[in-house]
């Protein structure tokens, strides 16, 4: 990809609690562009015609082990037999609405898009920027602890969501997380927010990022 190329979209997939959030936030305003964070969720939501919050819960996760052996059995029960109803908010519902609105998101463009699986959805554009944000151990724990946290609960946050969102891109797009080589960067948040932000808009050329 050429540095000439006029970049429209901007994808930051993340580890828990390396302040993508507020990074991505920031990214947004300076650009002037919108961000799908929560929105994104919202969207999802809307569509699914379910709680935001039970999505929230959801999102970039497999189904539960006992609902996936749930939903198989549902599927193929005995033959001839109607099935039993499979709840509609599962992970291959989410992940279809999830494509549906970034690859919208992405065609009006100027936006900034966190997570959900929008580094892959949009990887063969050429108007799009992917990037991965990561932090130390410590650095992480320490952000969880100042949201609210316990520090026991920080730990287990930060041992266990990756974890899971490591199984969910395994599962439904068959890579590693990260897969290193579908990043423009991989960058250690640790460096600081205004520095991590530089960084990404290096990206741009002068009159793209003001």
């Amino acid at each position: 990809m050429s540095v000439n190329d006029v970049f429209r979209i901007i994808t930051i997939e993340r580890e828990y609690g390396s302040g993508a959030a507020e990074i991505a936030k920031t990214l947004a305003i300076r650009l002037g562009w919108k961000l799908w964070d929560q929105l994104l969720t919202q969207e999802i939501a809307r569509l699914a015609h379910c709680n935001q919050a039970d999505l929230q819960e959801r999102e970039e996760r497999r189904d539960p082990l006992y609902y996936r052996l749930f939903k198989s059995f549902a599927l193929g029960s005995y033959e001839g037999s109607p099935g039993i109803p499979v709840e509609t908010l599962d992970a291959d519902s989410i992940v279809a609405f999830s494509e549906r609105v970034v690859l919208e998101a992405a065609a009006a463009g100027n936006c900034v898009i966190v997570g959900r699986g929008s580094q892959h959805y949009l990887q063969s554009r050429t108007d799009t920027l992917r990037f991965f944000l990561y932090a130390s151990s410590g650095a992480k724990i320490r952000r969880l602890i100042l949201e609210g946290n316990s520090e026991t609960n920080a730990i287990t946050l930060a041992n266990t969501i990756d974890s899971e969102r490591a199984a969910f891109i395994e599962n439904y797009f068959h890579v590693e997380w990260p897969n290193r080589s579908l990043y423009h960067a991989m960058i250690n948040t640790d460096l600081g927010e205004e520095m991590v932000i530089r960084a990404i808009l290096s990206f741009f050329r002068p009159r793209e990022a003001h």
